[in-house]
């Protein structure tokens, strides 16, 4: 059993723990664990020796300290080698190393591209247990031979609730519960141990000491201004590289004095800027950032170790109060451009469009000891932690435009307030993200902006958790909570945080206790419902004066220094007011530079079509790699029979279905060296068991990505299994689509209106992105639609939802009806230079209707219709025509079929939005003037296109002549009887052909 584990890869945190066991006491571990590590066949990794030293952090304020070893690619497997050119490009713009200065980059094995290991596992209980065999299992210290019974259970109690004691809170108001754990009494020693010297039961820096010097140590360690929770982690190795840490900081020594004079700089950057705001523009909105100003430190350290440990970009998404601190200090965005929006100049400017100047977004190069850092901060709206998964899909998208499987080069960084991070779902979906292989980007920085009070909330009324902070437990994070008026704590907190996120690629969260100086926003009174915070507030000293004093006393600033940096801060901003109200025009920032500058975006009229058919001997070629089972690949007889199936289509022996045609149009975009990423509840296979895009070995549960080898160099295909859930995954896939406007990201919901679960994304972004942030995505979503008698909550994707939010050419609402008509739409829109997001209604029924099919032909030439003429229909006898969209189409021609009816053409809409009149008028223009027009429809008539599409038509047609056909107005999308969809589709069709 020993050996399956280790030839597995599974469980190599126990495997670990047994290596350490075995070098200790050989005789302690099993005899098929003696024989596997006496034959060599398992060794802990390079780099790495039984009895080595733990590594010790650097001292002062030097580059984080690392293992420096070369992590191996993680979830390797979904899909192929990136594209060469696009690889070469990236590694040219790498630093020489991967997340460790000096080290390797790694190169995944050809075998890692098509296959992993995935289905036949259940799941570990440590995502991320291959990183562990690069660690030193000695640097887990058991309490020694005989300590049984001593200091040990004490230490233990330090690592475990020692934060409980910790001086977090700069107000003082926290209460505590009584912490008896953490005193020896609590363990039988009494007055007369506290001098007797004992081994020191695992405690780092320590061999023995005098029981009263463990206890001090442990205190200083464990419940000083730093807290730490980390022993909710269920792997030693990182609880041990934890502890050790906090348990030998003071070994460290001070920061430099230049550092701390850094520290106090931003602080009082942050502190000037925001009483200048308040002095000049009283009671306008701004969200400040005073009591917290230490926020502007912690950030700044952060980006400088980023930058230290390899990274050369860097996401910030973060809520409204402080932003404006952030733009100015951390981003460098002229104080004077700051100003212009408060001063609002050029108002006609912004009519209709744009946000408020504390939800936008700006992005800055920075330096760090010679390197360059470029710095995002994600536009956000005031729905708090809605910008969590989008920045986290932006993070995994620059990784992997530059090549980095080791999620070292580009970081993420969430800013949170306190009853957000406890309160909002998103949250929870974002951190459940993390160690996901489609997902994961080697860890977020949060940073908790712990106020003690949401908008008007004590936390007793606003979370049911002793910590804000104790749902990021679930993914086994360290939670590191520190007074944030001790920068000089700030700055070891973040120095802790950020290498471990680097040593094991894992989120981290900062929790920085502050409290807010005025109301929720500048108008408000606090003190009508937190009367004693606020009393304790007036009296408090700021965070500024406090470090002022401090480094004063300490000999690292003179006395006065303080008062000059104060006075040269505002002298500067004074200087920039007077520039921004001499402006005339409003700012811009600038936005679709970089790899955007081929894209554009506004009209749609404005941008020619583009044709997106290809050429029949590279589709065979497509075909040819896409049908194929790889030898030693044992494939399920139903999937065998569906490739051999989808063969004959290419050939043109058989109509093309769906399934093939959607395959074909990924593959011919990957043939040009496009990126295709499709993540969904179930879409490797498709919800509807019809994309079969991986094939899973059914005897060893590897899977075989069929898009995987078309050419060396084609481009990058990744389709995931999604989590179940809607608003963190489409955030993602849409942040990931605003860095990657040259690639397909598709998501796909499991039934249409599953997107309900993400309204917030689709209407705070997907659909206002291009007028609210100056920023175009070309996301992709696919919603399967159809009323076909599967109940209320699978019948309708509400387009009328998506068609409400329709304007300026925002979005495209599309539901195609054919396999040709989804190849087209989607390679236009990769090959068309304009970007906005896709909203496909996608058929359920249709993926297997015989009248729903195409011929091969079809996709050789031509381009995505948005309207279809009706080309059965005898022009010179029609005198009705009925217009519809989707899966209805066809039962309207069967009905007219059984009727004989030779008065009617039947055009589609397959185009909803951007709306083309134009096309509607050449759809029926061979047709004599109608008696009668109809808008027909499956949704009833409150749902649906009617009440978007009805006005439209009365200006083309005359208004007498419409008539409109849907289920009556509902208030449930559909009905869950079976029998009483069939007497309402009858209903509809006897209606719609009525007087025939």
């Amino acid at each position: 059993m020993s050996r399956d584990l280790v030839c597995l890869g599974q469980n190599l945190g126990l495997i670990d723990e047994m290596y350490a066991l075995y070098q200790r006491d050989r005789e302690a571990v099993d005899p098929s664990w003696r024989e596997l590590f006496a034959s060599g066949a398992y060794a802990p990794a390079t780099g790495s020796s039984p009895g080595a030293s733990p590594p010790k952090a650097p001292a002062g304020d030097g580059a984080a300290a690392k293992n420096g070893h070369p992590t191996a690619p993680r979830g390797a497997g979904h899909g192929h080698r990136p594209n060469g050119e696009a690889a070469a490009r990236s590694r040219a713009r790498s630093p020489s190393g991967s997340h460790a200065p000096g080290a390797p980059h790694r190169r995944r094995s050809r075998e890692d591209d098509v296959f992993f290991r995935g289905r036949p596992k259940a799941m570990d209980t440590e995502p991320d247990a291959a990183l562990l065999r690069n660690h030193d299992v000695s640097q887990i210290r058991e309490p020694a031979a005989g300590d049984a019974g001593s200091v040990w259970p004490l230490v233990n109690a330090f690592r475990i609730r020692g934060h409980m004691a910790a001086k977090l809170d700069p107000l003082g108001l926290i209460q505590r519960p009584p912490t008896t754990e953490l005193e020896p009494v609590t363990y039988g020693f009494t007055e007369v141990d506290l001098d007797r010297e004992y081994p020191a039961g695992g405690l780092y820096g320590v061999d023995r000491a005098t029981l009263r010097d463990i206890e001090a140590t442990l205190r200083r360690a464990y419940c000083g201004h730093i807290g730490l929770e980390f022993m909710h982690i269920s792997t030693p190795i990182k609880k041990a590289w934890l502890a050790e840490r906090m348990e030998t900081r003071e070994a460290w020594g001070e920061l430099p004095g230049a550092s701390r004079i850094e520290l106090l700089e931003r602080a009082v950057a942050a502190e000037s800027f925001e009483q200048f705001v308040h002095r000049k523009y009283p009671g306008t909105k701004r969200f400040s950032l005073e009591g917290s100003e230490g926020m502007i430190p912690l950030v700044e350290r952060v980006l400088l170790h980023a930058s230290r440990l390899g990274a050369f970009e860097a996401v910030i998404g973060m809520a409204h109060r402080g932003r404006l601190a952030v733009l100015q200090n951390i981003m460098r965005r002229r104080a004077r451009d700051i100003f212009a929006e408060f001063e609002d100049v050029e108002p006609e400017a912004a009519l209709g469009g744009g946000d408020v100047k504390y939800h936008l977004g700006y992005s800055c190069d920075r330096e760090y000891d010679d390197k360059s850092l470029h710095v995002s901060l994600a536009f956000n709206p005031s729905h708090l932690e809605a910008i969590d998964p989008v920045v986290v899909g932006r993070v995994r998208a620059k990784q992997r435009r530059h090549d980095d499987w080791e999620h070292a080069l580009a970081c993420g960084v969430l800013i949170h307030g306190d009853a957000a991070f406890a309160g909002q779902g998103l949250v929870a979906e974002t951190l459940q993200l993390s160690n996901l292989h489609g997902f994961r980007t080697g860890g977020t920085v949060h940073v908790i902006v712990n106020n003690q009070i949401g908008f008007t909330s004590s936390p007793q009324e606003s979370r049911s958790t002793p910590y804000c902070t104790d749902i990021a437990k679930m993914i086994q994070c360290p939670i590191f909570h520190v007074n944030g008026e001790d920068l000089d704590a700030v700055a070891q907190t973040v120095q802790m945080a950020m290498e471990y996120r680097a040593e094991f690629q894992s989120d981290v969260v900062i929790d920085m206790f502050a409290y807010r100086k005025f109301g929720h926003n500048e108008m408000d009174e606090p003190s009508f419902t937190q009367p004693l915070m606020y009393e304790r507030i007036q009296q408090k000293s700021s965070v500024v004066d406090l470090y002022g004093r401090k480094l004063v006393e300490e000999g690292v600033i003179a006395e006065g220094d303080l008062e000059r940096m104060r006075a040269d801060h505002r002298e500067h901003l004074e200087q920039e007011l007077k520039a921004a109200r001499e402006r005339e025009k409003r700012p811009v920032i600038h936005s679709m530079a970089g790899v955007w500058s081929p894209y554009r975006g506004d009209a749609d009229r404005d941008v020619p079509d583009v044709d997106t058919g290809v050429a029949g001997a590279r589709l065979q070629a497509i075909v040819d790699k896409v049908t194929v089972v790889p030898d030693g690949v044992s494939a399920h007889p139903k999937v065998v029979r569906m490739l051999s199936q989808r063969a004959e289509m290419g050939r043109g022996e058989r109509p093309l279905d769906w399934g093939m045609s959607e395959m074909l149009a990924y593959g011919s975009l990957l043939w040009q060296g496009h990126n295709v990423r499709l993540s969904g509840q179930d879409s490797c296979r498709g919800t509807f068991s019809h994309r079969h895009a991986l094939i899973t070995d059914t005897k060893t549960g590897s899977e075989h990505m069929l898009l995987g080898r078309l050419h060396p160099e084609q481009g990058e295909c990744r389709i995931y299994d999604s989590p179940l859930s809607e608003a963190g995954v489409l955030g993602f896939e849409f942040g990931y689509s605003l860095d990657y406007p040259d690639a397909l990201v598709i998501w796909e919901a499991q039934f249409g209106d599953f997107a309900n679960g993400a309204q917030v994304i689709i209407d705070q972004f997907i659909t206002s992105s291009e007028d609210k942030w100056n920023r175009l995505s070309g996301l992709t979503l696919f919603l399967p639609h159809g009323y076909e008698g599967q109940g209320p909550e699978h019948s309708s994707a509400r387009p009328e939802r998506f068609l409400q939010l329709c304007a300026e050419d925002n979005i495209q609402v599309c539901q195609p009806t054919t396999p040709a008509q989804m190849f087209h739409m989607l390679r236009r829109q990769v090959v068309r230079p304009w970007r906005k997001p896709l909203v496909v209604l996608t058929p359920k029924s249709l993926l297997r209707h015989p009248m729903s099919t195409s011929a091969v032909e079809e996709l050789t030439a031509g381009r995505f219709q948005r309207v279809i003429p009706d080309g059965d229909a005898d022009g010179d006898r029609v005198d009705r025509i009925m217009l519809c969209s989707g899966r209805l189409y066809f039962d309207l021609v069967r009905e007219r079929s059984r009727r004989e009816d030779t008065r009617t053409a039947i055009v589609r809409v397959e185009q909803l939005y951007p709306w083309r009149p134009d096309a509607i008028e050449a759809a029926v223009a061979a047709y004599r003037a109608p008696r009668e027009v109809l808008w027909v429809q499956d949704e009833p008539a409150n749902m649906g296109a009617l009440s978007f599409i009805a006005p439209r038509l009365r200006e083309i047609f005359e208004p007498d002549r419409l008539r409109f056909v849907s289920r009556p107005a509902s208030a449930s999308p559909a009905t869950g009887s079976g029998k009483a969809h069939a007497i309402e589709q009858r209903t509809l069709l006897d209606e719609a052909f009525g007087g025939a």
